[in-house]
């Protein structure tokens, strides 16, 4: 036979069952003695059976869901073996189920990613729960927590399971809510009811529909305008409501930026960092640049941000110098106030920094003086002579006002033109000259030099002579000099006789303009040669003849003859006379003083003497070589004066046959004489 028992789940440990005994008419003093035993699949015994009594009861709660799963029938089956005899008998059990189980849901939560672009009435689907009970037990609804986004619709499959469906009812805007959080409820049939919840995670996903926004609309930084480059200036932000690559920010300089100002600044794309990338200037105080933040979605979105950078002005640039106008060479006879040169001083830093002062060496003849704005007029402040400094090495020093202040120095060269403002100068005011007469023509006799310290064409020296005549006659035909060098030569051969000195000016005259001059006399002394022989000046003869002197007779001894007197146009040693006896007819009867020319008688007259002596006298200069001239004198002894005088050729000494005035006469003679015949024969010819 075969019982079937119907026991709830979780019944308690004891609970009755029944009375197996009974139920199958089994005596129930016999089980013990028929050695009963219940054999059974399931490896917990979940039943016991009183031996006594036969009565049936729980031996361990049964958990229906534990036991059976999801089947909807749970049975356990146990058979009943009976000895003596041997029986066998079927029990089963339905475990009827109890709503001892909450529905629960798979996951923890439950996330859902939904598009902000969508449509209200979008569908997602919702996950199901899980109620490990039957039938009411179940799960029999689901309802959802209120949102105004949200709401919950039932959906019935094909094999008509029921479904919940999360159903969009509003609009979405992940920038004003990115996340929903919604609680999905579900409820069994039970009594009471179990219920149970799991959150559902509403993800809006982002659309690019929203810009970066920076935190300020300007940005102010300050920076020194030395800072090296990657010192930080500012960091930049910009907040994008978007998210993922839409949200993901990049920063750079906008294309409005100027590229100097991009290339002495850079941004990092991502934390927005502005630092130096470049030398920093100051031109421009504050600079202005515009920076964009731009996302990184596929339709990137921007927007712009301005910074202004303060340039803190440190001292690093010197004062700067530039000539912009010079005039060199100047005149030397510039007058005071005379512009040379204008200058251009800048200071590229600005306020105190850049102001400058500029000075020059005070031991100039020049000054520095304000002109327009950061122009200065380099002018003369005293004579300037080019004689004694040809040009200046003018040191302009710049100093800024900066702390600490810079120098700059130029060197500007200025030069010096001349001015014919000197004359020639000779080395003294007379120079002497001394030339011998007879000198040849054309001789060098002096060079004049006459020195000028102006340059050029202003002190070059042209000589000549002033006009002057000397000893009646013009300089000119006396000397000559030269243009270029001063040399003086001779025209002429002088004569120390006729004249002994002279002088004369010489005048040095420069080829500025106008030109200067300057004059020197220069003496000329001539020196004597031995060019002239004494000349006798008694006793002369007359017509060719003997000069006579009459002696007495009886004339005593040391008698004076006669005084022979010269006389010598040359100077000096040339000029000093001695007297010789050359010949003398008698030279026991005469005696020559050497020095006074007198001749007297060695002893007295003898009456055995010669009427009639000739005496030839030398007289000799001291030149070299020296020169002479003789005199002959004829003495006669008498006692009166003769009304003739006596022939003194013989003078004691046979005449010559022929002497050079008979050989005149003689030929005279004879040419007259042909000269006569000739004319008579010419007459014959003509009468015939």
């Amino acid at each position: 036979g075969q019982v079937v028992y119907s026991i709830a789940e979780e019944t308690e440990s004891g609970a009755s069952v029944g009375n197996i005994a009974k139920d199958l008419g089994i005596d129930a003093a016999t089980l013990s003695a028929r050695k009963f035993r219940m054999i059974t699949g399931s490896s917990k015994q979940y039943f016991n059976i009183n031996a006594s009594t036969g009565a049936l009861s729980v031996n361990e709660p049964i958990d229906r869901e534990q036991l059976c799963e999801l089947k909807s029938a749970c049975l356990l089956n146990y058979e009943l073996v009976l000895e003596n005899p041997l029986e066998l008998y079927r029990m089963e059990f339905k475990v009827l189920d109890i709503n001892d189980n909450s529905p629960s849901f798979p996951l923890s939560e439950y996330h859902i990613n939904v598009p902000e672009f969508l449509s209200p009435g979008a569908r997602f689907t919702l996950p199901n729960a899980q109620d490990l009970d039957e039938g009411t037990n179940s799960v029999q609804n689901y309802t959802l927590s209120p949102d105004e986004h949200f709401h919950l619709e039932m959906q019935t499959r094909g094999d008509g399971s029921k479904y919940p469906e999360l159903v969009l009812k509003k609009a979405l805007d992940r920038e004003q809510q990115a996340t929903h959080r919604l609680v999905l409820t579900a409820k069994d049939g039970g009594d009471p009811p179990k219920s149970s919840d799991v959150p559902v995670i509403v993800t809006v996903l982002d659309t690019n529909d929203n810009a970066p926004e920076f935190e300020h609309s300007v940005y102010r930084a300050s920076i020194l305008e030395n800072s090296p480059s990657g010192t930080l200036v500012v960091q930049v932000h910009a907040a994008d409501l978007d998210e993922g690559p839409n949200g993901e920010v990049r920063y750079s300089f906008s294309n409005t930026t100027s590229a100097d100002l991009q290339r002495t600044f850079s941004i990092h794309p991502q934390t927005g960092e502005v630092t130096v990338n470049g030398v920093l200037a100051v031109q421009r105080p504050l600079l202005e640049m515009l920076i964009e933040a731009r996302d990184n979605g596929a339709f990137g979105m921007s927007s712009t941000a301005k910074l202004l950078v303060e340039i803190t002005d440190v001292n690093n640039h010197g004062p700067e110098i530039t000539i912009t106008s010079l005039s060199s060479p100047i005149p030397e006879d510039a007058v005071p106030g005379t512009v040379i040169a204008l200058l251009s001083i800048m200071d590229k830093d600005p306020g105190e920094n850049g102001k400058v002062t500029c000075q020059i060496p005070d031991n100039l003849p020049f000054q520095l003086k304000p002109s327009l704005e950061s122009y200065y007029s380099l002018v003369t402040s005293g004579l300037l002579d080019r004689e004694l400094i040809s040009g200046y090495n003018i040191t302009i020093t710049a100093t800024d006002l900066g702390s600490p202040p810079i120098t700059t120095q130029k060197s500007l060269w200025v030069q010096i033109s001349d001015v014919n403002d000197n004359p020639p100068v000779f080395s003294a005011d007379t120079f002497d000259v001394f030339v011998e007469e007879n000198n040849p023509l054309g001789a060098f006799l002096y060079q004049v030099s006459a020195s000028d310290p102006d340059i050029g064409e202003n002190g070059r020296v042209s000589y000549m002579l002033r006009n002057s005549t000397v000893a009646g006659s013009a300089l000119a035909s006396l000397l000559s000099v030269s243009l270029s060098n001063g040399s003086i030569y001779a025209k002429c051969a002088f004569d120390f006789e006729q004249l002994r000195s002279f002088y004369f000016q010489v005048e040095a005259k420069d080829n500025g303009s106008p030109s200067l001059s300057a004059a020197i006399t220069v003496n000329v002394y001539i020196s004597d040669q031995n060019d002239n022989a004494p000349a006798i000046l008694y006793p002369t003869s007359q017509n060719g003849s003997i000069a006579v002197e009459v002696v007495p007779r009886l004339a005593d001894e040391d008698y004076l003859v006669t005084k022979v007197v010269a006389d010598d146009e040359d100077n000096a040693e040339n000029a000093w006379l001695s007297y010789h006896l050359a010949h003398s007819s008698d030279s026991t009867l005469f005696r020559l003083a050497p020095h006074s020319g007198e001749l007297r008688t060695t002893r007295s007259m003898r009456s055995t003497d010669f009427l009639k002596h000739k005496v030839v006298v030398v007289v000799r200069d001291h030149g070299d070589p020296p020169l002479s001239s003789t005199v002959t004198v004829g003495i006669l002894l008498a006692d009166t004066l003769p009304q003739a005088l006596p022939d003194f050729d013989d003078s004691g000494e046979p005449p010559p046959l022929l002497n050079a005035t008979n050989i005149y006469l003689i030929v005279s003679l004879a040419c007259v004489s042909c000269i006569f015949a000739a004319f008579l024969l010419f007459l014959a010819i003509v009468r015939l």
